[in-house]
């Protein structure tokens, strides 16, 4: 491996299946426990106050987390042991809360000390969890906010506090909804571990053998065409993949040395995964889980959320797509030939089936339904679908498969009459019939294993998720919020363009080393007020930090993503981070174009929406970011149908950022620019004939 690459396990520790032996077994049957619990919560079979449910969620990270590490990392027995000791009073602080639960609400604000002493070892647990799980960065800006909590009143005006003692501050951080109890695990126990689980029950069931088959045989015979591949399967699976880092490993396995084999550069190729990968979080449906903490965040229905995301979502897919479009075309590089391509049409007529449990949970989010109904009945249709294929596979061809299936999905329509008894009922039975039928034991080992490795998976996200509950506890219990915001504010009174860079830096500088997830909740926190007060509407604000959030696992020098495609990739990570910048040069623009026109977020309020009207705002917008987009393309690749000069990238350049303020002088000048820019190319492709 090349000289700073690390190792993959320190940015994707779970990335390994269960170690072998009996304490991964263990681990394994503590995972499954899990992911039961989780699921007969979400399905209501297991009524319990949300409190009691959030802190059993917590204590079973810490019992699974602590010690899962330590075995993939081949700890010493001893070291071993004492993971699971931590892991251990995780389950006790969860047990303390369920016991107490009642006594405790009913001593709010006023904690006994045998509270206090509990409450710190939760949050000393909480704080080890993320620290092993994911590095020093989100526990060492968690403790500087609970530093400020403790300290704050000691600084000078207006950065201090009016003060609050450790009976306060530990009573608000470790009990209570507001610290590591808060909307972030709530959001986590509720919804993201589910669709978690949602999307690796449809891995299991074969959903990145039909992403990577269907994009192959769409795009892998074009110009460039194992780059596009990459593009488009991790486009596909940001649908139901809630991490990107996760997405890099998993397809960047098969598209990375696919692309350096057909001529792309190493720190090219990792760059397109890693960027591609991470582009998966803003596509709906499930958008890295961070939909579902904007939501409710923000208290709008899901379908909002989807709809501001959407279009900037396909403009930095169509970017990617482009750039690597235009880097083909510089180097050569032809696409694959197409008898060596699966068929996208059969892939479709095998694994159609595949879809419908995602088609279902879109309908479900777009309906109106909440995202904990859609993703359990999701979920419930995909365990039909793994069960059932196995059962007709043992059954005669024809009309007795297709009676079957008929009766199958009759019983999954069943679910909104008569509830999720009758689908309990069915999936008992399928279970009975797989226990007994050929190859039936297989699949059930399948569904087994997709319940560990969900629980596994939502590890990192939910550990960070109840570690970042402190910040957003330290913000509310101190108004830190205020502070920066007034900052932003006043910067944005002088200059909204300034105010936005600020933001744009911090989300970035948050970003290093902290996954989307916990960036986005708390640069929302800060900045998301700020902007609203300078007038940029409410959703536009918060997608813009979370675009930056997203951005900030491919900028150096801590970029996730990257460090992620490097060890695949055969390269150094910041060469990967480089190269991951350029080809998402676009997705840096979007942003700031959605503040200056709200419609490209399908927002009304803009200035062009009085002037036009609400659709030819939104035609305009799109259109003029579509040729910014292959503008700054042109300008980093430096072709376009053949080399650039230097003078007209800068003019590409400078007619790509005229376009980016909706402005009626900006935008002429872009258009001037563009005309110029467009000329320059006529005249050379004359001159060369």
């Amino acid at each position: 491996m090349p000289a700073g690459s690390p190792d993959l396990g320190l940015h994707d520790p779970l990335a390994q299946s269960f170690p072998a032996g009996p304490e991964g077994r263990a681990l394994f049957w503590i995972a499954v426990a899990f992911s039961v619990f989780q699921i007969a919560t979400a399905a209501h079979l297991l009524d319990l106050p949300s409190q009691i449910v959030r802190a059993v969620h917590v204590g079973f990270l810490m019992a699974l987390g602590f010690p899962l590490l330590a075995l993939i990392r081949g700890k010493l027995a001893s070291v071993r042991g004492m993971f699971w000791a931590m892991g251990g009073l995780g389950v006790l602080v969860a047990f303390y809360q369920w016991w107490e639960f009642v006594p405790l609400l009913t001593r709010a604000g006023d904690p006994l000390p045998r509270d206090i002493g509990v409450g710190i070892v939760a949050l000393v647990l909480v704080f080890a969890a993320t620290w092993v799980t994911m590095g020093p960065a989100l526990p060492i800006i968690a403790g500087l906010f609970l530093a400020y909590a403790l300290f704050g009143e000691y600084l000078p005006s207006p950065l201090n506090h009016r003060g609050y003692d450790l009976s306060q501050v530990i009573d608000h951080m470790a009990y209570g909804t507001e610290g590591i109890y808060g909307i972030p695990t709530y959001v986590s126990s509720s919804y993201i571990f589910l669709f978690i689980l949602f999307g690796a029950f449809l891995e299991k069931a074969g959903m990145i053998k039909l992403f990577t088959d269907v994009s192959m045989g769409l795009v892998g015979h074009k110009q460039g065409g194992p780059a596009k591949v990459a593009v488009l399967s991790s486009a596909l699976m940001g649908t139901i993949s809630g991490s990107g880092v996760a997405n890099v490993v998993t397809t960047g396995q098969f598209t990375i040395p696919l692309m350096k084999r057909f001529g792309y550069k190493s720190a090219f190729a990792g760059g397109v995964e890693a960027t591609a990968s991470m582009g998966g979080q803003l596509m709906p449906p499930v958008m890295g889980a961070v939909a579902f903490i904007m939501a409710e965040t923000l208290g709008v229905d899901y379908i909002e959320i989807v709809k501001a995301a959407l279009i900037p979502a396909m403009l930095y897919f169509a970017a990617a797509f482009w750039m690597v479009h235009l880097e083909a075309g510089r180097l050569g590089l032809s696409g694959l030939t197409k008898d060596a391509l699966p068929s996208p049409r059969r892939a479709l007529r095998e694994g159609w089936h595949l879809l419908l449990p995602l088609g279902v949970l879109v309908w479900l989010l777009f309906s109106g339904y909440t995202p904990l109904f859609a993703g359990t009945v999701g979920l419930a249709l995909t365990v039909l679908l793994i069960l059932g294929a196995s059962v007709a596979l043992g059954l005669p061809d024809g009309a007795v498969r297709t009676i079957f299936w008929i009766g199958l999905g009759l019983v999954a329509a069943a679910f909104f009459q008569f509830g999720i008894g009758i689908v309990l009922a069915a999936v008992a039975g399928l279970v009975a019939w797989n226990a007994f039928a050929k190859g039936g034991r297989e699949t059930l080992l399948i569904c087994r294993d997709a319940l560990a490795d969900g629980a596994k998976t939502a590890l990192p996200v939910g550990i960070a998720c109840a570690l970042v509950g402190i910040v957003i506890g330290t913000m509310t219990l101190t108004g830190a919020a205020n502070t920066f915001g007034q900052f932003i504010v006043g910067v944005g009174e002088k200059s909204m363009i300034l105010s936005l860079v600020l933001t744009m830096v911090t989300c970035l500088v948050l970003g290093m080393g902290i996954p989307t997830i916990p960036n986005y909740i708390i640069t929302s926190s800060i900045a998301g007020p700020a902007l609203l007060a300078l007038g940029v509407p409410l959703i536009v604000s918060h997608m813009f930090v979370f675009y930056f959030g997203i951005l900030a696992d491919l900028t150096p020098p801590v970029a996730l993503a990257c460090f992620a495609a490097a060890p695949i990739a055969r390269e150094n990570a910041l060469k990967i981070s480089l190269q991951a910048v350029k080809i998402a040069a676009a997705g840096f623009v979007i942003p700031f174009m959605a503040v200056y026109a709200p419609e490209i977020m399908l927002q009304p309020g803009g200035a062009l929406t009085e002037s036009i009207g609400f659709i030819p705002a939104v035609i305009y917008t799109v259109g003029k970011a579509v040729l910014a987009i292959g503008l700054w393309g042109a300008t980093v690749i430096g072709w376009l149908g053949r080399p650039l000069a230097l003078w007209q990238r800068a003019l590409a350049l400078a007619a790509a950022a005229a376009m980016v303020a909706s402005v009626p002088m900006t935008d002429a000048i872009g258009a001037v620019l563009l005309v110029l820019f467009a000329a320059s190319l006529w005249r050379g492709a004359k001159a060369a004939a």
